[in-house]
């Protein structure tokens, strides 16, 4: 998408006639059946305004997705490939052949009434004042009021103090010593509910957010979670660079589960873990952590990178647990808006997933791991690089040398043998509080 904005917008399509745009700006509309979201297009301005017609064809297709996807006698759940995405099970043509398809919709999109109560969600912040502030409104307009809210600051001079005091509901720790998993054990330690659910404070969250999360965690015999995160904006071309060239976090409005099936058929190539989700919308039961330990401190923002959150999935699958994607429970995040912060986070991503590979490897002996460190990155590296110089939209060379570059700085953990030799924190028991704001 050769473009530099897009407005986000949202079309109900249980209402879709009294939604159909009137402009011809370049638009990612978000498609949902009234709190159940259903799928994302983008497009220029030549394609739009959608026309009746169109939106309720949407509709149709959507609905059959949903229909298959959560329909047990359609064969739902549905099991997740080697590529993270959705193995159909059940033709289009037989899912639109369906009687009564929006009576069938109406109930599956209707809102989680399921209590939160038994919810700690945990916000980990660094001096982003004005976006924690946004998040934290979003977390105090929850239609389901969740157990607790705990915001780790893991800033040195604890700078979120001030506006954490604006929301006396929430508790507030702070964790001088930087890194983002040492900052979500400090929560996983400091919490005191059985579901545990993480998001980032560049985000904003749902209404339903607490409630999908309880609904998920009641019906599915899962043990961790993820969900769906949508822009929340796409006002500038780093924006969209991200978005669409790098693919965002992903756009999957289907529920997905990845067991040991998809872990064993993708291990042989490093097992796609970060499939699954993004810790900016993530949960677990407490059990997780008792079972096979903490969050790894050398991995994540202000350590190796990033890849704290996928390395973790790695060792729950490889212990015989499940993950469940459900796109029901939505968070709304800020992408970086400029060129350099981008890079830089590209860049942060590619390192700390390499770091993540190392670990994976020294823990499991999964030569996968190794395999996609040597041979399936540069592959990705080269192939990219011809199609940037191609067809490649602005940006996309100096985003490809942010991930070269690193690679390159993640390579430094194969011959790191003292920090390979260190292992995740094992144990959730709770500390002491800390610096709580009452």
């Amino acid at each position: 998408m050769r473009t530099e904005r897009f407005e986000v917008r949202h079309i109900d399509l249980a209402d879709a006639d009294n939604d159909i745009e009137t402009d011809r700006e370049p638009a990612l509309t978000i498609f949902w059946w009234r709190d159940l979201p259903l799928g994302a297009r983008a497009s220029l301005g030549d394609e739009l305004p959608y026309g009746t017609s169109q939106l309720r064809q949407l509709a149709a297709e959507y609905a059959a997705a949903q229909l298959q996807a959560r329909s047990i006698g359609l064969g739902a759940p549905l099991r997740a490939t080697y590529e993270g995405q959705p193995k159909p099970v059940l033709l289009l043509e037989t899912a639109l052949e369906a009687q009564n398809l929006v009576e069938v919709l109406d109930a599956i999109a209707a809102p989680s009434s399921t209590s939160a109560q038994n919810i700690s969600v945990v916000v980990c912040t660094r001096d982003r004042g004005p976006a924690l502030s946004k998040c934290l409104g979003s977390l105090a307009t929850q239609s389901c009021t969740p157990g607790e809210v705990v915001v780790v600051d893991n800033s040195p001079a604890g700078n979120a103090r001030e506006i954490c005091r604006q929301f006396p509901e929430f508790r507030y720790v702070h964790e001088p010593h930087t890194g983002l998993s040492r900052a979500r054990n400090t929560g996983v330690q400091t919490s005191r509910f059985d579901i545990i659910a993480f998001t980032d404070d560049d985000v904003e969250v749902h209404p339903g957010w607490t409630s999908e999360i309880a609904r998920a965690f009641v019906e599915r015999d899962v043990e961790a979670f993820s969900g769906l995160v949508l822009p929340a904006r796409l006002d500038t071309a780093a924006q969209c660079s991200f978005q669409f060239t790098m693919g965002g976090f992903g756009s999957t409005f289907v529920p997905l589960t990845f067991d040991g099936r998809f872990f064993e058929e993708t291990r042989p190539s490093g097992a796609h873990v970060w499939k699954i989700g993004a810790g900016a919308n993530m949960a677990f039961r407490r059990s997780v952590f008792e079972r096979i330990g903490l969050f790894d401190e050398r991995l994540g923002a202000g350590a190796a990178g990033c890849s704290e959150d996928s390395e973790l999935w790695y060792r729950l699958l490889a212990a015989g647990g499940t993950c469940l994607y459900e796109p029901r429970a939505v968070v709304f995040h800020h992408h970086r808006s400029d060129w350099s912060g981008l890079r830089r986070q590209i860049k942060a991503y590619m390192k700390g997933h390499v770091a993540a590979l190392v670990t994976q490897y020294d823990k499991f002996g999964d030569r996968g791991n190794i395999v996609r460190i040597g041979k399936q990155l540069p592959v990705y590296f080269a192939k990219a690089f011809v199609k940037a110089l191609f067809e490649g939209p602005p940006g996309r060379l100096g985003i490809l040398a942010a991930e070269i570059q690193g690679w390159l700085a993640g390579l430094q953990f194969l011959l790191r043998f003292g920090w390979r030799r260190r292992r995740p924190p094992m144990g959730t028991a709770v500390t002491a509080e800390k610096g709580i704001v009452r």
